[in-house]
């Protein structure tokens, strides 16, 4: 396929050079009603290109196509059988894969526990049965690993009715599942494997980089196009290959959920990054792997801080690990993971990727040069030279791997719409959760709804609240109070 071309740009451009109008929407017609001190802020670039989707540049209701060859050269370029765009997250594709591939299914669907907050989203909404794959665990560190080929096969043996298996990789620390494995696992019982790939846009286009889903035999990924890639935000595509899903179903799954006005920025910004990747990927990827590991070096020769790496592969550990993901253990300092993002945003004006207690993460893309990677090493030595001068952190009630594993007594829809009330947290242990508990970042929440509480997770949520954690999908944010199940 000739990947010069960008059939949703050239659209776009075309679109502006014959000065055509629309009497529909959007109502600011190319930015004509638009508030001048929001045109000040933003320009007037965006308006212009914020058109009707349907007006011409969405194949699904006119006869021009650009969409469907934007599509299919997004797929030819990964190596998928068919891409799909979406311009609502991977948050709305990875529950169209969930109910494309479990939506019926009374077996339910193998689940890493370590998934994000949109995957149990998608339980919440579709009412698919979670069987949890749990995750291998580092007490020692208090950080998860993705889960094994061997752990899948017993879940699969555990429950073989089950309609497919969803796993995430890369983790947002960059860490990676054995993906290969885990697919031959999954197909030697003729079920499917979705791959939560939103950290993963880039995989595809270096060979230094983790092995790509598509290439290890996934059979539905899903990718976000803004976190690694040059795309906008709620930029999303979710790739098919194999006869095991079908791609129609699929793409009526997420006819049910999306937006009937899709934003042709996004669109246009993902094709436009595809036809980037294939031209020059090799060569941006490779220079920002290079730099990656430079400044690896360079941080980790940094007195108090640790570039976690070797420590986070092997047999038990992860299967491989993106390193344009830098994590970086803080502990040493004597401070916590928030108390850096913290500071380093007041006095460097500098956002970091993830943090949790002890770590944070700096997240480098192709974009990246020497000089914001300059910027960032002399942060984060001033920050080891501040760090004597911060508050000791608050501790945190960090619970075994045990203890973090809770019964999961209801279906997550079922306790999430049911009857629900508000406890005091103090009462709240041996109850049914009826809401999420996601601690943010990373988003992969500790409660689930339909999970008993216990002791230990309520504290460590607590204590993490008072030492600057978020969870921002609690009714109470301060986990004063929890919402749980009446239960009759």
């Amino acid at each position: 396929m000739d990947h010069s071309q960008a059939p949703l740009l050239d659209a776009l451009e075309q679109y502006h050079q014959l000065d055509r109008y629309g009497f529909s929407p959007p109502g600011h017609r190319q930015g004509r009603g638009a508030d001048s001190r929001v045109t000040k802020v933003l320009g007037i670039d965006p308006f212009r290109s914020d058109v009707l989707a349907s007006g011409g540049l969405d194949d699904r209701r006119s006869s021009n196509g650009y969409l469907s060859r934007a599509e299919q050269l997004m797929a030819d370029a990964v190596r998928a059988d068919q891409a799909f765009f979406s311009t609502c997250g991977s948050s709305l594709s990875v529950k169209t894969a969930m109910m494309a591939v479990a939506g019926d299914d009374p077996g339910g669907l193998l689940v890493s526990r370590d998934s994000h907050k949109s995957i149990v989203a998608g339980l919440v909404f579709s009412g698919v049965t979670p069987r949890w794959i749990t995750p291998r665990w580092d007490e020692e560190m208090h950080f998860s690993h993705p889960p094994s080929p061997d752990q899948v096969r017993a879940m699969w043996e555990k429950y073989p009715d089950a309609a497919g298996a969803l796993v995430v990789s890369p983790s947002p620390y960059g860490t990676c599942a054995d993906l290969e494995s885990i697919a031959r696992v999954c197909h030697e019982r003729g079920k499917p494997l979705i791959v939560d790939e939103a950290w993963g846009a880039h995989l595809p286009f270096h060979d230094d980089l983790p092995t790509w889903a598509m290439d290890a035999g996934a059979d539905v990924c899903v990718v976000s196009v803004h976190k690694m890639g040059a795309g906008f935000e709620q930029g999303s595509v979710y790739h098919l290959q194999g006869d095991l899903v079908d791609g129609t179903h699929l793409s009526q799954c997420a006819d049910l959920l999306t937006t009937t006005s899709p934003n042709v920025m996004l669109y246009a910004a993902m094709d436009g990054w595809r036809r980037q990747m294939v031209e020059h990927g090799t060569d941006l990827l490779g220079r920002a792997l290079a730099l990656a590991g430079r400044t690896r070096e360079r941080i980790a020769g940094v007195d108090g801080l640790t570039v976690l790496e070797d420590r986070l592969l092997g047999e038990e550990a992860s299967h491989d690990l993106d390193r344009l993901q830098i994590l970086i253990d803080v502990s040493e300092l004597g401070v916590s993971g928030f108390q850096c993002t913290d500071w380093m945003r007041q006095h460097c004006h500098l956002d970091v990727g993830m943090h949790d207690h002890r770590r944070i993460a700096a997240t480098l893309s192709m974009a990246d040069d020497d000089d914001t990677t300059n910027r960032l090493v002399t942060a984060l030595e001033n920050l080891a030279q501040a760090a004597a001068s911060f508050d000791r952190p608050p501790p945190i009630s960090l619970p075994s791997p045990e203890e973090l594993q809770l019964e999961s007594v209801m279906s997550p829809r079922d306790a999430f719409f049911g009857s629900s009330e508000m406890v005091d947290a103090d009462r709240a242990a041996g109850r049914i959760a009826a809401e999420p508990l996601t601690p943010y970042p990373p988003g992969i929440p500790a409660v689930v709804p339909g999970e008993r509480l216990d002791r230990q997770v309520v504290d460590y949520l607590r204590s993490g609240v008072d030492a600057g954690m978020e969870i921002p999908d609690a009714a109470d944010g301060t986990i004063r109070q929890i919402r749980v199940v009446v239960e009759s």
